[in-house]
């Protein structure tokens, strides 16, 4: 049963999985008010699976007879100086959600429950892909620069990224 500093660092991660996935769809609305299709599919993809993050959580909280809470969520930022600019964030953001599972992993260890300790790993690898994805992106982007006709093959191309980066993670 989950109880104490375990349902509670649990409850966290649910906030963070939420307000990524909110982060997401804003950077999404953003791209696509701005021209950038691709990216604003690329963005509503990944707000999506981050809401699916949140899910799985709340269900292993659930069925470990814990009590998921659903959090209220602030509104995220509603622009960005630059395609560049977003995918800092992005990167930044994923840095962070990283620091947090791993200190989610710490505070398993340290209450000796390994049965969440398990359930986490598919979390911990999946941020090794998410920030892998997010540099990948970041290193198109340095070589792009300011080129137009760099940004809109980029914005047309940015769902190959995504395979690419996840194919070379596997």
């Amino acid at each position: 049963m989950l109880i104490g500093k375990i349902q509670d660092a649990l409850n966290e991660q649910i906030k963070i999985e939420a307000e990524s996935s909110q982060i997401y769809l804003a950077m999404a609305s953003w791209a696509e008010t701005e021209g950038l299709g691709g990216t604003a599919q690329f963005l509503y993809k990944h707000s999506d699976e981050e809401r699916m993050h949140m899910l799985k959580l709340v269900q292993y909280v659930n069925e470990r007879g814990g009590k998921a809470l659903i959090p209220q969520l602030s509104q995220p930022a509603i622009g960005y100086k630059s395609l560049t600019n977003l995918f800092q964030t992005l990167l930044n953001h994923e840095i962070m959600v990283s620091g947090e599972i791993n200190n989610l992993v710490d505070i398993c260890l340290t209450e000796k429950d390994y049965t969440t300790h398990n359930f986490l790993q598919w979390y911990v690898a999946e941020q090794i892909e998410e920030e892998a994805l997010a540099r990948t992106i970041m290193d198109k982007l340095s070589m792009i620069g300011e080129d137009k006709g760099g940004l809109y093959l980029f914005d047309r191309d940015i769902d190959s990224i995504l395979i690419t980066a996840n194919s070379e993670n596997q």
